[in-house]
């Protein structure tokens, strides 16, 4: 049975040079409609945990979610799913600092950039003020980290910053922390409360079947 992750995995070998034979196939299988681009795995822990939260089976509506590894990837990934490669409508999550990547990258691949949502600083960041931070160190302490996050604190060049800039900093500081606190938040956080640029992604990504081939 073919499965969203052949797709993405063919998906990064074609941006990396590779044919995009397997790629195109794969996607016919699939009955994909929709790529969305985000920067990386962290992201689409966030996106996936939001759908399942919401009932929604994206990869069974023909909506495949995309870490590209990098905003200034995504040039390369629009062109290649977007109207000049398989011709999927596209949409993405980004950064603020990274919009311009986007909009550049979606411009020359001849898709919208009305379907990027752009996090004020970042979607940890935005995760993070939704919760509040009470909640968010909750969660940390829940996930055996309140040691780590302690030491962190404790530093000089975080001393007297804002608690919410502090987490933010904390989930950067091992690999795969990120990953799974992206589920962990989003998971924890009270309907009416998720983040705009999260909300409005997902809420912007029609609920339905794939293509039929």
């Amino acid at each position: 049975m073919v499965d969203m992750w052949a797709f993405r995995d063919a998906v990064n070998r074609w941006a990396a040079g590779g044919p995009g034979g397997a790629a195109s196939e794969l996607a016919g299988q699939l009955g994909l409609r929709t790529a969305v681009l985000l920067e990386g795995p962290s992201d689409l822990a966030a996106v996936e945990t939001l759908a399942a939260r919401r009932g929604r089976d994206l990869a069974a509506e023909g909506v495949c979610v995309v870490p590209m590894g990098g905003a200034m990837n995504v040039g390369r990934y629009a062109a290649l799913l977007g109207p000049p490669g398989l011709g999927l409508r596209l949409t993405g999550l980004c950064d603020v600092a990274e919009q311009g990547f986007y909009d550049r990258g979606l411009e020359r691949a001849g898709a919208s950039r009305q379907g990027v949502f752009v996090c004020a600083a970042d979607l940890e960041d935005e995760l993070i003020r939704a919760l509040g931070t009470e909640k968010a160190e909750e969660i940390v302490r829940a996930e055996g980290d309140l040691r780590a996050w302690q030491t962190l604190r404790r530093q000089p060049a975080h001393q007297g910053r804002p608690a919410h800039q502090q987490l933010r900093r904390f989930l950067g500081t091992k690999k795969g922390r990120k990953i799974r606190y992206g589920h962990l938040l989003v998971a924890a956080l009270e309907p009416g409360r998720v983040p705009a640029p999260l909300d409005g992604l997902l809420s912007s990504v029609p609920v339905g079947g794939p293509i039929q081939h």
